[in-house]
């Protein structure tokens, strides 16, 4: 992870395969592999004035897209027929408790979105009898899901609902108000069609909710998450890259499955940046004014070198300009264990737990094997994630630790943070984030192939201080840890405060990646 001026040894030690110390006569296998996984859209000519332009103080990160849901009520209604059966099951028989059941469904609808902790838009409620009354329908192209309340009607809505290729979630009262037909006859009927097995596509088991308002809100929050990962743009500067992995295989496979628009930038382009924003006065003094407010942030110990921390808020400023400049939320950055030092004369890792507390999505390593999982649950969360190495699982316990952990991660306070250099070059400035005892956590290790993503739940036990990268937590889990042991796929990472994990799999789902939660 670290690179020093001396001849290359083979036998050094490095946590990361592609991180050999910098020979004397030649470039790197680090730098080599950035350099022919560039990939994506190359970002060329810019200029500090423009970026410093559309860089500004209170720079938060641009929110969440909202998830836009259109529910349709599919209902019957029948009139008596003497000596033969003239209604189906269900409590909805006339118009006029059609017409209840919607105002009913709208009145939880406002309660639904009132509540929730992501973004989302209700379209306007339709109701329905029939796949042309589906069809009819003008806004289903607007939304990103239907939420179909199956009360009654054929089967042919759910079909006239499944061409339009959104997300679908159904919705069946057993208890919540008056019962549907489709409690009884969904799994037979529509997603088995008469036999024994899944028989649709796009849609399955866990796509059916009965009664719970809690159960809609999980998946909606899923399936936010996974509409604002998908076809996003993230800045890779120095270039997209992959632990251990050759070329452009990562990276590539990430565009192919979850439509990244990856833009790039090289060092070269980057190191006339920070010079020019290091000629500017203006600019070498907001970092400046910026550095001194962070240190005096309650709970914020220095334990490295002041201008570290200053120069470390003037790459900030570039990193933020860059990104509004290429249109992205996201960013990560290739050679971050040396390249980046004498060219900013600190390191990346302070910047990019600045970035995280301030919404952005801000990953070391440009490693595309873990990033994916990063964003997604950046965007399922609405928190910071902490991309980590992990350590070898033992009687219920893990070290997971890194050097650019976020100070916000909850979403909303500081935590404590003693700002040290970064461990392995012990250059720079990099927080240590003392992160809560007793605060539940997801824990996703994704693979090389991207075919199985692993979690599990845990638990911050201990934030002890190893001579490891700096942020370093001990989380203890339930899971069994010898099976942890060998199905933990990939090497690096991702953290996230709170349980996630249904939403996890409810998304992947849809990649599709094969989701093994332990629980």
């Amino acid at each position: 992870m670290s690179r020093r001026d001396h001849d290359f040894d083979p036998f050094q030690p490095h946590c990361c395969p592609a991180c050999t110390p910098k020979p004397k006569t030649g470039i790197t296998r680090r730098l080599f592999l950035g350099g022919t996984a560039l990939g994506g859209a190359a970002l060329t000519g810019l200029s500090w004035s423009m970026l410093a332009a559309a860089e500004t103080d209170a720079d938060a990160a641009p929110p969440r897209r909202p998830l836009r849901v259109k529910p349709i009520f599919t209902y019957g209604t029948y009139e008596r027929r003497p000596q033969t059966s003239w209604r189906s099951w269900g409590g909805i028989e006339k118009q006029e408790q059609a017409d209840a059941e919607v105002v009913r469904i709208q009145g939880e609808l406002e309660k639904l979105k009132a509540s929730a902790d992501f973004p989302m838009t209700i379209l306007p409620i339709a109701a329905v009898r029939s796949a042309r009354d589906v069809e009819a329908l003008k806004d289903t192209a607007d939304a990103d899901v239907l939420l179909i309340y199956a009360a009654g009607a054929d089967m042919d809505c759910f079909a006239a609902a499944a061409k339009t290729g959104k997300d679908i979630i159904f919705f069946v009262r057993h208890l919540s108000g008056p019962v549907y037909l489709w409690y009884e006859i969904i799994s037979p009927r529509y997603l088995r069609q008469h036999g024994d097995a899944l028989a649709v596509k796009g849609v399955d088991f866990d796509d059916v909710v009965v009664d719970s308002q809690d159960e809609i809100m999980w998946r909606l929050r899923s399936l936010c998450g996974l509409r604002n990962t998908l076809g996003s743009k993230i800045l890779a500067v120095g270039g997209a890259s992959a632990w251990a992995q050759p070329g452009t295989v990562v990276p590539d496979l990430v565009k192919k499955l979850w439509k990244l628009d990856i833009q790039t930038i090289t060092y070269d382009e980057l190191g006339k940046l920070i010079a020019a924003a290091r000629g500017d006065s203006a600019a070498v003094a907001k970092a400046k004014r910026r550095a001194a407010d962070y240190l005096k942030l309650p709970g914020t110990t220095l334990e490295t070198e002041t201008k570290f921390v200053e120069n470390a808020f003037l790459l900030d400023q570039v990193f933020r300009g860059l990104m509004k400049q290429a249109g992205c939320k996201a960013m990560t950055i290739n050679s971050c264990m040396g390249t980046i030092m004498p060219i900013a004369e600190t390191s990346a890792c302070l910047p990019l737990s600045m970035l995280n507390d301030d919404g952005y999505l801000a990953f070391c390593e440009s490693d595309f094997v873990v990033i994916p999982s990063g964003m997604l649950l950046g965007e399922i969360s609405g928190k910071p994630t902490f991309l980590n190495d992990p350590t070898y699982p033992h009687d219920g316990l893990i070290t997971l630790a890194h050097c650019t952990a976020p100070r916000k991660m909850n979403g909303k306070t500081i935590e404590p943070a003693r700002i040290m250099t970064h461990f392995e070059s012990d250059y720079g400035a990099a927080p240590k984030v003392e992160m809560g005892i007793g605060q539940k956590v997801t824990n996703i290790a994704p693979d090389f192939a991207a075919k199985r993503w692993l979690g599990f739940s845990g638990e911050i036990a201990a934030h002890p201080f190893l001579p490891i990268c700096r942020s370093q937590i001990d989380v203890k889990f339930s899971a069994d840890t010898d099976t942890i042991a060998k199905r933990m796929p990939g090497f690096h990472w991702m953290m996230v405060y709170g349980n996630y994990l249904r939403e996890t799999g409810y998304a992947l789902k849809r990649i599709p990646i094969e989701w093994e939660c332990l629980g």
